[in-house]
């Protein structure tokens, strides 16, 4: 493909890896190879619907040259030499066509070389096998930690397209305490706020929902420029009450998220944006660490979600995604470390694709005998903030594209009104609370 050049150009045409900003490698985005190779499949198009009007133009100049057959035996210099020069210009329009054929069939050979080679990559996690390339790496990263890291535990884990089925029959038949219940939601208050809509700033209100107690999640209403947008903050995954308890985000919420889709927790989403004045067509902007990321983005790939509420962005921090695909019009951004097993729970590596970036921190991390950092230190939610802002900071297209996207929606930030709601799961399954009885207990229900 390095070699697909036009006659005369200024050089190759050339796709470019995934890209390596300091400890930072990007994935996916308008500088991502899937994007790259649209692009230049979008330009083979043009292509040869240049070729095809060459061709009409060679018809056209072959059927000239007919005509000037029977002037060839007058004087020189206007019968033969006429002759000639159009004989001569329809060859070289037919190299041009052809020249212009050859790099279209180049381009789409090059697409198609990169989804076999994307196959067989999914083949080869699917059987289990490992990447050797990483293996230096995953050692490395053990010996450092103490803990698989991402691309370890993909390469054990394979495909998971099996994982949301198997979950699903765990939960229906085998493990009614982690079955997914109706979620209700009470407004418990509004509070002024300063908001930093950066991606850092936005993981920090991940952190002080989490510290608000069990079970809530946050809706941040921001005034840009005169309009107004919204930001969900749904925490990770809490650890406050055994599973099957009346947490929705307690290791059962994992289950649904990945088993379910997170249907219970979608609608939970909903009613709170009700509950909290969101109209149609207000943008929405989805934030969730570790299992709160799976909740965030299964509600991008809602069309239940998307038909009520105008979902423009996604920020996750450590969290399986892989399976999950955002609708088109939805950007996301997806903060991973090499150290965190936890994104590679899904077994397989994020899409590349242009409304879809992910972002690995390759940093080496370690840890001190003694320390404890939960289930990994690659999973912290600090570490997740710095890269955020190594994120906010960069110069590659991809991050600068995204990041732009983020703050058109939500602009510069300042004061913003954030409006808790505590999610409580059905001990039973109790009918649902739409979002009208909602605002019926806020009367009832004051801040604490």
């Amino acid at each position: 493909m390095a070699e697909v050049t036009p006659s005369g150009s200024g050089g190759p045409i050339k796709v470019s890896g995934p890209a390596q900003d300091g400890p930072l490698a990007i994935r996916g985005g308008v500088g991502g190879i899937s994007f790259q190779l649209e692009e230049l499949a979008a330009g083979a198009e043009k292509l040869d619907a240049l070729a095809g009007q060459l061709s009409g133009t060679e018809v056209e100049i072959h059927r000239i040259w007919e005509d000037l057959i029977p002037f060839q035996d007058q004087p020189r210099w206007t019968g033969t030499m006429a002759l000639n020069a159009v004989g001569e210009s329809e060859r070289s329009i037919q190299a041009v066509r052809l020249e212009l054929q050859r790099i279209s069939s180049q381009v789409r050979a090059c697409r198609q070389e990169y989804d076999m080679a994307e196959a067989v990559a999914a083949t080869a996690r699917a059987l289990g096998i490992p990447d050797f390339a990483g293996g230096l790496d995953r050692h490395a990263d053990f010996w450092r930690t103490g803990f698989l890291n991402r691309s370890a535990f993909e390469n054990i884990v394979g495909n998971a397209a099996f994982v949301s089925p198997l979950l699903k029959t765990l939960a229906d038949a085998v493990i009614p305490a982690i079955r997914p219940r109706p979620v209700e939601v009470t407004k418990e208050e509004s509070v002024p706020i300063v908001l930093d809509p950066s991606p850092s700033g936005l993981l920090e209100r991940v952190r002080v929902i989490d510290e608000r107690g069990a079970g809530y999640i946050e809706v941040i209403e921001v005034d840009n420029g005169g309009s107004r947008a919204y930001v969900v903050v749904i925490p990770g995954t809490q650890l406050h009450e055994a599973a099957g308890g009346t947490n929705p985000f307690d290791l059962s919420g994992i289950v649904e998220g990945v088993g379910d889709n997170s249907e219970s927790v979608n609608r939970a989403v909903r009613d709170a944006l009700q509950a909290a004045g969101v109209r149609r067509g207000d943008p929405v902007v989805g934030v969730g660490y570790s299992q709160g990321g799976i909740h965030a983005m299964n509600l991008a790939a809602s069309e239940e979600f998307l038909n009520e509420y105008n979902l423009q962005y996604v920020l996750t921090a450590g969290s399986p995604v892989a399976h999950i695909t955002a609708k088109p019009d939805v950007s996301s951004l997806h903060l991973e470390h090499r150290t965190d097993w936890v994104p590679g729970a899904d077994g397989a590596p994020n899409r590349d694709a242009r409304n879809q970036v992910t972002v690995t921190m390759t940093n080496d991390l370690y840890v001190q005998t003694g320390e404890d950092v939960g289930i990994g230190p690659g999973h912290q939610l600090h570490s997740y903030q710095d890269g955020a802002r190594l994120v906010s900071a960069s110069s590659d297209p991809s991050l600068v594209q995204s990041t732009a996207a983020l703050g058109a929606i939500l602009g510069a930030g300042g004061t913003a009104t954030a409006t808790r709601f505590s999610l409580s799961r059905a001990k039973t399954a109790t009918p649902h609370l739409p979002a009208a009885d909602l605002r019926r207990q806020q009367r009832g229900h004051g801040a604490r």
